[in-house]
């Protein structure tokens, strides 16, 4: 039988290793804004749109990346929220931003389950693409007949989709701005290798 060397044995963990590491890569690769998709092939108002949800979801996928418990627990003081509490309000808006997309009505108060914060990111990026696509397959006059609609009981309040602009979408890039500022101050700063410009991040 021939004998072990420590080189050996070196030699098979590194590969097994790199071979960890290149798995976990293809498997990030292939989560929901990892990298921007392509952009639309032609201008009009849906896959305008569809591209500002993909610029945040992008930005949301890193923001969020790797973020420690202490992350999650951060908060500036004077009474700001905390991490947490501003993902969770991401993961409304993203859900708000979703159901605008398909004429859903937003059911007030909501009864949200508990969830765990893998769970929660996952259902935010998902949202983001499922609205990102209903835009791209929507015909670009079907903008003026779409409405975010807010249900509570029997009241029902319709808003034009200009409001989803100016609303939702503005806030949740504003808020994934402050995700950013609070981990960087937590001492966790977002991966220098994004570059939220061309939408990909330098590996």
């Amino acid at each position: 039988m021939k004998k072990i060397t420590n080189f050996t044995i070196v030699f098979v963990l590194s590969c097994f290793c790199l071979h960890a590491q290149t798995d976990s890569l293809e498997m990030k690769e292939t989560r929901a804004y990892f990298q921007i998709p392509e952009a639309p092939e032609t201008y009009n108002g849906t896959n305008v749109v569809a591209r500002m949800i993909d610029g945040l979801g992008y930005r949301y996928y890193w923001a969020t990346e790797d973020l420690r418990e202490a992350d999650l627990e951060f908060t500036p003081g004077n009474n700001g929220r905390k991490a947490s509490e501003v993902l969770d309000h991401l993961h409304g808006l993203s859900t708000t931003i979703l159901n605008a997309t398909l004429n859903k009505p937003n059911i007030r108060p909501t009864d949200q389950p508990k969830r765990s914060w893998d769970q929660l990111r996952k259902e935010t990026l998902d949202n983001f693409m499922a609205a990102s696509q209903n835009m791209r397959l929507a015909d670009g006059e079907d903008l003026q007949h779409l409405n975010i609609v807010f249900q509570r009981g029997e009241r029902t309040s319709e808003f034009p989709m200009w409001n989803l602009l100016n609303g939702p979408l503005a806030d949740a890039i504003s808020h994934v701005g402050q995700i950013v500022s609070y981990r960087r101050s937590a001492g966790n700063p977002v991966d220098p290798g994004v570059n939220v410009f061309m939408g990909v991040t330098k590996q």
